[in-house]
């Protein structure tokens, strides 16, 4: 099985109004929920081969936090991936090479909650996905074959976790 995990960026700052949406960090609250989730994937054994990074600042905060819980992936922060909507992401994601097990990519919403709802054909928390995708929040979708195939309803999402649910 292959595995995509799309990682939302933790909470980000609103405490300067002037700056740019890109240049906006991570609130206090979004780095201890980036905190616990690198202890989630650490314990749960999220190992990606590839992490696709947006280069918001706040998505780059997000993957300095969690990164040495993922090993060593080989990490590229893209340009496009800071205003791509769900169909530019799959995309990109269908340009993987095939020897690639697991990716990972650290961006925004709405991109990864409609990329993962357009992906999975199923899974139990496929009506939690609906409501809402968290800050913070990770995503892990199974589909089998290689990422040139993957496309909508060819997955089944696996996981679905929130920074609030650990402690």
């Amino acid at each position: 099985m292959t595995r995509l995990y799309l990682l939302r960026h933790a909470k980000s700052s609103w405490d300067e109004p002037g700056l740019s949406d890109r240049d906006r960090p991570l609130a206090p609250r979004g780095e201890r929920a980036a905190g616990r989730m690198a202890e989630h994937l650490r314990t749960a054994g999220v190992r990606p081969d590839v992490v696709l990074c947006s280069p918001a600042v706040r998505a780059r905060q997000t993957l300095e936090i969690v990164q040495a819980a993922l090993s060593e992936p080989q990490v590229l922060v893209e340009d496009p991936l800071y205003a791509t909507d769900a169909d530019g992401l799959l995309e990109r994601l269908r340009s993987l090479p095939v020897g690639t097990a697991a990716a990972m990519v650290v961006a925004h919403n709405p991109t990864l909650q409609d990329l993962a709802l357009d992906l999975a054909s199923s899974g139990a928390g496929l009506d939690r996905l609906r409501e809402k995708l968290p800050t913070g929040a990770l995503v892990t979708l199974v589909f089998e074959g290689p990422w040139s195939g993957l496309g909508p309803g060819g997955a089944v999402l696996e996981d679905l976790v929130a920074p609030r649910g650990l402690r």
